[in-house]
């Protein structure tokens, strides 16, 4: 199931601001990017923006939604899903909590979110000595000095 965050919504009910800076931005999908991380969840972050630039950091996807707003854009999308109701809008708007559910997605509220993908803790030393990293194994394997002969 796919969540479509209202980007500039998540950062003025964080900030109090309704003009995020770029700095406020980043700080976002750092935060997003993190939390989901530790799950196989997927997001879209919109954005309200000046251009229609598309990024990828795996299980996020961040879009600027261009001159329609954020917005129209998730409404945009959600219109264009063939099973809108598997598809979540976190957003704190009244309206387009209203219009999303009209279009058949359901909705949930930023603390909601926020809660149900934990805390943006960085794990501890007794976490982390407990997982394997796949990564440096596949290295040290890769190595020929390294096999077994």
């Amino acid at each position: 199931m796919p969540y479509f965050l209202d980007g500039n919504n998540l950062i003025g009910k964080a900030l109090g601001s309704r003009r995020p800076s770029e700095d406020d931005r980043q700080a976002l999908i750092s935060e997003v990017s993190e939390r989901l991380r530790r799950t196989r969840a997927r997001a879209v972050l919109f954005f309200d923006g000046p251009g229609d630039r598309r990024t990828s950091l795996g299980s996020l996807s961040i879009r600027e939604a261009g001159t329609g707003g954020a917005d129209e854009a998730i409404l945009r999308e959600v219109g264009r899903a063939l099973a809108p109701g598997e598809i979540t809008v976190v957003t704190e708007d009244r309206g387009l909590t209203r219009r999303v559910r009209d279009a058949g997605a359901a909705t949930l509220s930023p603390d909601e979110f926020w809660s149900r993908f934990g805390t943006g803790r960085e794990p501890s030393r007794r976490d982390d000595a407990a997982k394997v990293d796949v990564e440096d194994w596949l290295k040290y394997f890769d190595d020929e000095k390294n096999r077994e002969k």
